[in-house]
């Protein structure tokens, strides 16, 4: 398996220093979120050279750019045209820094349309996107995120369209949180999955609470082993948002998903 992180464990380091963690700790690959303050420089805004300078570096470094995750979604209607131009210059930047998926959401669906409508519009959205994507080689992965924890909601989506270059982020965590077990959910995406988010926690009052994997709500174990089931060649990114700094929590929940990773290999 392949284990990145996003650059919420670490917004404050820079490419170079992101690449250079990365390769110390034994990670395969880093997924930098745009639009969020962070210092790697991953943005719309970089220029030209700039994307040239990004790619280079991670070539050199060995650690791949595994994703580049946005906050593109398009539910919302009075947003939708809006969002979707975004989406064809993140799969534009995505393609000049060498990553080779983006990572966006449904998003919130708001009160005055129903789930069917949202339905229409994420087919409508990720459609137009379709051909840019394939063009440039990249693969738009929908998060199991927000109002579309559901993998069955999700499915509808993506089964409608049934086009290669638009494919499912897999957040084990959100589905669970949907009241679905990690079975169901890998059952229903398994042959939409391109990209995965990890992270445990518990919720608390209703909020997500982080936690070190193996001590909150999500199977980890099992997660890995239907992936390793299915072939999976893509990246597992760890995604930890204001908690702990990186120092302590990288190390060790990449130590914990290699362990499991081990034992499931030695019972195969």
């Amino acid at each position: 398996m392949k284990f990145a992180f996003m650059s919420f464990s670490c917004p404050q380091l820079d490419l170079d220093e992101m690449l250079a963690l990365a390769r110390r700790l034994g990670y395969d690959g880093i997924e930098p979120r745009a639009v969020s303050g962070h210092a790697h420089g991953v943005e719309l805004e970089a220029t030209a050279d700039q994307r040239r300078e990004i790619n280079r570096k991670a070539l050199d470094s060995g650690i791949a750019i595994c994703c580049v995750a946005t906050s593109c979604q398009y539910a919302d209607p009075q947003q939708t045209k809006e969002q979707v131009e975004d989406t064809l210059r993140y799969i534009d930047l995505a393609g000049d820094v060498g990553a080779p998926v983006i990572r966006v959401f449904g998003g919130r669906i708001p009160e005055k349309i129903g789930r069917e409508q949202a339905i229409v519009l994420l087919d409508a959205a990720l459609g137009v996107v379709a051909q840019h994507a394939a063009q440039r080689g990249i693969t738009v992965c929908v998060e199991t995120h927000d109002d579309w924890c559901d993998p069955d909601h999700l499915a509808m989506v993506l089964q409608r369209l049934k086009h290669p270059s638009i494919a499912v982020n897999w957040d084990i965590m959100h589905p669970v949180r949907a009241g679905k077990s990690i079975d169901q959910a890998f059952e229903t995406l398994r042959p939409l999955i391109q990209h995965v988010h990890f992270h445990d926690g518990t919720f608390a009052s209703g909020k997500i609470q982080l936690t070190p994997i193996g001590q909150g709500i999500v199977d980890h174990r099992r997660a890995l082993e239907r992936l390793m089931e299915m072939g999976y060649e893509g990246y597992l990114s760890g995604e930890w948002i204001n908690w702990e700094p990186y120092q302590q929590h990288l190390p060790r929940e990449l130590a914990t998903m290699k362990g499991y990773e081990e034992e499931l290999a030695e019972r195969r």
